[in-house]
């Protein structure tokens, strides 16, 4: 991924973000209600003695997802400029020192994640909790964005948005430094295969551009089996990061989950103030180590999805408007 102008890089990868959360929003949502701490009694159905899920589950599947357009842009944009401008920075300063590659593309993406959760961080906090919400009959059809917005609202408002930034952070650092390697290295060598290249893939810039089809292939295929591995392996982290920010939120207008919306509502600084370990530790006590995967199946199968279209979607993008340009600039010298 080298060669392109910010601008490309930004459009790229913000119209690649959108389209992604588009498809696999849905098996978010129910990966966000799975994984919090009620899902049982917020959920169950209660005309039955089961602990099959009522239709509740399965209503609101695109809750809050109007605040994830809005901060789409700049945090996909953020990342990828970031990871782009780190990569090739390092890369230029480290390899003839003997810097491996792989090594190269976790310090970028590390660097570019850091980043990127800083504008994340709070569309994150707004959209868990827009995804926890249950209408009561009769409510208003307000936006789930604004009503999450609303019960985040008041004192402490900036620490509550910004509440889960380090968990954030611990989910995402270790995802993308597993991640981005794997799919550079499974890239390059199915690149390599295909067309006789480097083992290292240099060179295969100027064959994406040719064929945006096999470009979207190859980087979706590269990118889902790298993320769904990534996923689940993260999945501990990303369990203890939707428990911190749902329990930012209180309860206003809304029914949320008992527990989470009961302690937030008695003493929410007090409990947004507590450390991933210490919840990591509750989770345990809950459920057993196996609370820390907790949807990890979910988190998988979206991942694999959004993580292929996502890639496959910003660089088929990413050439596209690369030849666009090769094509504006060989016009302009021919008149």
């Amino acid at each position: 991924m080298s060669g392109s102008s910010n601008l490309d890089v930004m459009l790229a990868g913000g119209g690649a973000a959108f389209i992604v959360d588009l498809i696999v929003y849905p098996l978010d949502t129910l990966k966000t209600r799975q994984q919090s701490r009620d899902f049982i009694k917020t959920f169950a159905d209660p005309s039955t003695k089961t602990k099959l899920p009522s239709r509740q589950l399965f209503k609101g599947l695109y809750q809050g997802l109007g605040i994830v357009i809005v901060a789409t842009l700049p945090a996909a944009g953020t990342f990828f400029t970031t990871y782009e401008a780190a990569k090739t920075f390092i890369g230029r300063h480290g390899v003839p020192l003997g810097v491996p590659q792989p090594l190269v593309h976790s310090v970028a993406s590390a660097v570019a994640e850091c980043a990127s959760c800083l504008v994340l961080t709070p569309s994150e906090v707004i959209k868990q909790n827009a995804q926890m919400l249950q209408q009561r009959s009769g409510s208003s059809r307000r936006s789930a964005s604004l009503q999450a917005l609303h019960q985040l609202g008041g004192s402490g408002a900036g620490s509550k948005l910004l509440s889960g930034y380090t968990a954030l952070v611990a989910r995402n650092l270790p995802f993308t430094a597993i991640q981005f390697p794997i799919f550079e290295f499974i890239r390059a060598r199915i690149w390599g295969q295909r067309s006789g290249l480097p083992r290292n893939g240099a060179g295969f810039d100027t064959r994406q551009k040719d064929n945006l089809l096999e470009t979207g292939i190859i980087t979706g295929t590269s990118a889902g089996l790298a993320g769904s591995f990534a996923a689940v392996v993260t999945t501990p982290m990303d369990v203890v990061k939707t428990r911190m920010m749902l329990s930012a939120g209180s309860d206003r207008d809304v029914k949320q989950g008992a527990h989470d919306r009961v302690i937030a509502h008695q003493d929410a600084s007090r409990y947004n103030t507590r450390s991933g370990l210490a919840i990591a530790r509750e989770v345990i006590a809950e459920r057993g180590i196996s609370g820390l995967f907790r949807g990890a199946i979910l988190r998988a199968v979206w991942t694999a999805v959004g993580s292929g279209l996502y890639l496959g979607t910003y660089e088929v993008a990413k050439g596209w408007l690369a030849r666009r340009k090769e094509h504006d600039i060989g016009d302009e010298s021919f008149l």
